[in-house]
């Protein structure tokens, strides 16, 4: 038995628009809504490596600079993925220590996310299949089939093994 967490399993977030937020992280960052399976009003969004979770206020009560952190595989084409959706984001800073690089975007309700790339972290590679569609691809219309509209939606939510299922199916693609 250890007595040390294996890891952060979720992060809640207060948010002033839950379909709004639904769909901000659905298209910037991929993620899916999972319908709770309790009478709770908290909206659930899982990457399938990790789930946020927000709460919905009537107004944002909390005081920045409150952040969390994404690490991303590919430093250049997520900032490319960013330009795309006309979302701005803070100068790229490089920790010469270890050769690091971060910024920081805003999603609706202007919480604070730090995006990350280590330089000298090995990640497994991404097998990529000649003539067949792109993870992304995939991804969009699993969401777009589910919703209706591209965009994941309450009434479009699946549980939590199915979106964690989808997403990895997606990324073996």
């Amino acid at each position: 038995m250890s007595d040390k967490p294996a890891y952060i399993h979720h992060v809640n977030f207060p948010t002033t628009d839950p379909e709004r937020t639904i769909e901000w992280y659905s298209k910037v960052f991929g993620m899916k809504y999972i319908r709770p399976k309790s009478n709770t009003k908290v909206v659930l969004m899982t990457r399938g490596n990790f789930d946020l979770h927000f709460t919905p206020v009537e107004e944002m009560d909390r005081m920045a600079p409150y952040h969390f952190a994404v690490e991303v595989e590919d430093w250049d084409g997520f900032l490319d993925h960013l330009a795309k959706l006309g979302l701005r984001h803070t100068r790229v800073i490089t920790r010469p220590e270890n050769n690091s690089q971060f910024c920081y975007i805003h999603d609706p309700d202007h919480t604070m996310i730090e995006l990350v790339f280590h330089e000298r972290r090995p990640y497994p590679p991404v097998p990529k299949k000649e003539g067949t569609r792109s993870a992304d691809a995939a991804l969009t219309d699993s969401t777009s089939d589910r919703a209706g509209n591209g965009a994941a939606s309450p009434g479009g939510a699946i549980s939590a093994d199915e979106a964690r299922a989808e997403l990895a199916a997606a990324e073996r693609l």
